[in-house]
């Protein structure tokens, strides 16, 4: 069977693809290197309009003439390498919106990849019109959208994420909805909002590729480091706001006991690099699961503050602090859990065992390979 991934976050469509070829299958990644994370793609979309000069003519151009400079160049870049990007049996998109340009754009470029290939099916990782739409509905009890009904930081802070809710968004989330065979989730903060559709084929965990993270048990009779990775993009939808005032209160506390990292917007390489000495990882606060990052520092063998609610306790049959902390948008809830692993770190090590065991029982890539094979035959007749 050939596949052909579309679009790139973290690792996320890389690590399918090699569990994808485990298993016997041709697979495929094309896409742009998800921003200044700069992971590695088999086909890259190259963008020219990052920086510079040449951001500010897209900028000027789109505002005099209603023309995307990047949408426009990603449309000769596809129809280019055509021969590359056709004829695969199964056609993956990772999200709605993939390309970065604008979203008529992103029509034309769906349509041109669904002409040509097989079996179109989206993959729901990261924000979309549903999720979004559910989170300002304020359903939830907390969500990416909370910092924003809370006022904090700038328009531009929420404007990617409320672009999805944008009418030209609606009509390219109605487009391909009327054209794919099927959604697939990833983790629960996306599965939730996704019940009851009848697109909806179900979640498949974050597929991780454990046998390139190797597990250090942590030692503990020094100083507890903890690793802050800061994407400024994204400063108070991750909560990063809450960390910071947690770690400054935890300095003053323990200033003689901890080792505080923070570092902002490291590439996907140096960042996996940077929290190798950590014992505690502070990822993100408003989800309800782990992301690709938070599950790669536990297969690590690090402690992750991050998505663990009831929901994914439930969901997993697991106990509150078996294998990740809670993070809840409270400064104070975080200084506590700060404060009893850096007193207590025989937990460090008990946690940071069984997130390794966690993540190599639901999230191995092989394994998750197979599960999307199944799901995207269930609806289709592929070799």
């Amino acid at each position: 069977m050939k596949v052909l991934l579309v679009g790139e976050y973290n690792r996320a469509h890389h690590n399918i693809k090699l569990g994808l070829e485990k298993l016997g299958h041709e697979a495929k990644v094309v896409g742009l290197t998800d921003g200044f994370k700069k992971v590695e793609v088999d086909h890259q979309l190259k963008n020219h309009f990052e920086s510079g000069i040449l951001k500010k003519l897209r900028v000027l151009v789109l505002k005099l003439f209603k023309t995307d400079l990047l949408g426009l160049h990603l449309k000769y870049q596809l129809k280019k390498h055509k021969s590359l990007l056709a004829g695969f049996d199964i056609l993956q998109f990772i999200n709605e919106a993939p390309f970065g340009c604008d979203r008529k754009t992103q029509k034309d470029l769906f349509k041109s990849l669904i002409n040509w290939n097989s079996s179109p099916f989206l993959l729901s990782c990261g924000t979309d019109y549903i999720s979004v739409s559910y989170a300002k509905s304020e359903l939830l009890r907390y969500s990416i959208l909370s910092p924003y009904h809370d006022g904090k930081g700038t328009k531009r802070d929420y404007a990617s994420a409320l672009s999805y809710l944008q009418p030209d968004h609606l009509t390219l989330h109605k487009f391909l909805f009327q054209r794919i065979k099927g959604v697939i989730t990833n983790d629960l903060d996306y599965d939730i909002p996704m019940q009851n559709h009848p697109k909806y084929l179900g979640m498949i965990p974050h597929a991780i590729n454990t046998g390139l993270l190797h597990f250090k048990e942590p030692v503990t009779d020094g100083r507890i480091v903890i690793f802050h990775g800061i994407n400024s993009h994204n400063y108070f939808k991750k909560g990063n706001d809450f960390f910071d005032k947690a770690l400054a209160i935890i300095q003053s506390k323990h200033n003689d006991k901890v080792e505080i990292i923070t570092t902002t917007n490291l590439p996907y390489k140096e960042y996996i690099k940077a929290f190798d000495r950590c014992h505690i990882l502070l990822d993100q606060v408003y989800a309800y699961d782990q992301g690709f990052n938070a599950l790669e520092a536990m297969a690590k063998g690090k402690v992750v503050f991050t998505g663990a609610e009831q929901e994914f306790l439930d969901h997993y049959n697991l106990q509150e602090d078996q294998v990740a902390i809670n993070a809840l948008p409270d400064v104070d809830s975080i200084v506590y859990k700060l404060d009893w692993l850096i007193l207590n770190p025989q937990n460090i090590v008990r946690i940071a065992k069984q997130a390794r065991a966690f993540v190599e029982e639901h999230h191995d890539h092989v394994v998750c390979a197979r599960k999307y094979i199944k799901k995207w035959k269930s609806l289709i007749k592929v070799h």
